[in-house]
Formats: structure tokens, C-alpha cells, sequence
């Protein structure tokens, strides 16, 4: 029996706004900004890149702490390499996702890989910021990090669907990643005439991002284009995806169920209260969240 469902509107467009983070490293921020501050229970979205690195480059992310939510990393292009506090140390490579619960707190890297600084080439990702609950909050930091060929991925009966999912699930696959609450964060690849409809909880946030080419997301409205985010009203159970265009088209769709909780956050700490603000930082300050060393 078909499964009738009803798809949500678009309640608002938001275009990342172009600025730096890190060593100079040239991003485009979808979220937090003066036009969108949160998604609960997400924080932060970044698109880094496309960048072309010069031999000798070494613009990254240098050792900074996070307390109290957890990071994304998705490499399309290129390779990133990251170190921590805790002595872990790795390269993600295109297709790799990295999925780091900060937790009571570390202090980590991530660097362009060492090819990337001595040869030059290409650079693109994301980074999202997950928001944990309150009873998570200072759970041990832990890794889940999967390169491309692990992530599972699906494709429609019709071929120009096709689908990587990093969390949630999509067209019959599911996702290896373990989430704290129920997150979908899926890649859609469409090519002319592809259309997905995604079915997704009534009581999740949701929104989509289009990396590039253009995707239509509500019947009679004007496509997304590369760099736009669109933020879905909680007035349907599914999301419709369709590409209409000529050329391929790809877009990140995430939703996530919303915590309710209070947010305190300062920079790389996202707590529930000023109080646990202020301790994370004195922890920082202290060495209570250790340093990385490089042997």
C-alpha cells in the first residue's frame, strides 16, 4: 500500500555569508549568522572551499578546544588531518566522514593533509556543529570515522537519484554512523529529472543545502542555487527534491530531532548554562583538556 505524505513548505532562504575561520581559511557559513542562528539541535553549518592550495599552503585549523557538542567533518575533495589532546591522529580523504563527540572536552586539529601543503591542489567540505543533550553534554569524547567506501549509499529505481548517507536513512540503506539523538544527514546527487521525496519525522527540524546546480524544493517556487540554505516549516511529514535543470545537482539534507533545552555558548564551548561556560573555559585555560603533542 502506497504511503500518502504530505511535503513541507519552505519557511525561509538564507545565503551563506563569505568570511574566514581558522588560519585563513575561506568558508562559507550558512549558520550561525545575523540572518539565522540556530537549527536546533544544530549549531553551526561551514562549507569550506572549493580552494585551490599553493605548494607550501598551510592554512587550517591550528589546536583550538570544543566541550559540549559534537563536529561533522565530510571531505568531498582533497584530505584533512587532525590531531588531538587525547593522542588520535588520522587523515580524512575524499568520501571520509569524521563524526567527533566533544563531549566533557579536547583539543584538536585539522590541517590540510601533508600532500595538500607540499604539492598543492584542491580543498572542499563541511563542517556541521550537532548540539548534545544535556544529559550527554560531558560524556568521554569519542570518534566515529568512516571513509567513503564505508558510508552506504542508494540510488532510486529511476538512476538520477542517487544518495550517500552519513546519518538517518535513505532509499532502503541505512547509516553506520551512531547518533545520540535521531539525526538524518544525507547527500543527494541529482541528475536532470531527478526527484526524491524523503520522508521526515513531524517532529524534526529540517533544512537543505545545495552545494551546487539547482534544486527545487516546493512546487511554483524559484530553485535553491549553490551556497543557499532553506529551512523547512514543520507542516508536512517528507521533503521534496527535484532537479529541473540541465546539469547535475547536489544538496545536503539534514534534519534532526530539536532538543528544547537552554543554549549557552562561547566560541568552540556550547553548554546549557553561563556557569558551565565559564568552568569549560577555565578547564581550557588550566590544561585540564590536555594539548596535542607530536612525537
Amino acid at each position: 500500500m502506497q504511503v500518502l505524505t504530505k511535503s513541507r513548505s519552505v519557511a525561509r532562504v538564507v545565503t551563506a555569508a563569505q568570511t574566514t575561520e581558522g588560519d585563513g581559511v575561506p568558508i562559507r557559513r550558512a549558520f550561525p549568522g545575523r540572518a539565522l542562528e540556530d537549527i536546533d539541535p544544530f549549531l553551526l553549518l561551514d562549507e569550506m572551499g572549493p580552494l585551490e592550495f599553493s605548494p607550501g599552503s598551510h592554512a587550517g585549523f591550528p589546536d583550538h578546544p570544543h566541550r559540549g557538542f559534537e563536529t561533522v567533518t565530510y571531505v568531498l575533495e582533497g584530505a584533512m588531518e587532525h590531531r588531538d589532546s587525547r593522542g588520535n591522529h588520522g587523515i580524512l580523504g575524499p568520501g571520509h566522514v569524521q563524526w567527533m563527540t566533544a563531549g566533557s572536552g579536547l583539543v584538536h586539529s585539522e590541517m590540510p593533509g601533508l600532500e595538500l601543503q607540499r604539492k598543492g591542489g584542491r580543498l572542499h567540505g563541511f563542517q556541521l556543529w550537532v548540539n548534545l543533550p544535556r544529559r550527554d553534554k560531558m560524556v568521554t569524547p569519542r570518534y566515529q570515522e568512516l571513509p567513503g567506501s564505508s558510508i552506504p549509499s542508494a540510488a532510486d529505481e529511476s538512476g538520477r537519484v542517487t544518495v550517500r548517507i552519513i546519518a538517518g536513512e535513505s532509499l532502503g540503506a541505512r547509516a553506520a554512523i551512531q547518533t545520540h539523538t535521531p539525526i538524518s544527514y544525507l547527500h543527494f546527487t541529482l541528475q536532470p529529472g531527478g526527484e526524491h521525496v524523503q520522508q521526515i519525522p513531524g517532529a524534526s527540524n529540517a533544512f537543505a543545502y545545495v552545494i551546487d546546480g539547482e534544486v527545487a524544493l516546493a512546487e511554483g517556487s524559484a530553485p535553491l542555487v549553490g551556497g543557499q540554505l532553506a529551512v523547512f516549516a514543520r507542516d508536512g511529514d517528507s521533503v521534496t527534491l527535484a532537479n529541473r535543470s540541465r546539469a547535475e545537482a547536489n544538496v545536503l539534507l539534514i534534519a534532526g530531532e530539536p532538543l528544547g533545552e537552554p543554549v549557552a555558548r562561547y566560541g568552540p564551548f556550547v553548554m546549557n548554562t553561563r556557569g558551565e561556560i565559564v568552568q569549560a573555559v577555565e578547564d581550557y585555560r588550566s590544561g585540564r583538556m590536555g594539548a596535542i603533542t607530536v612525537s
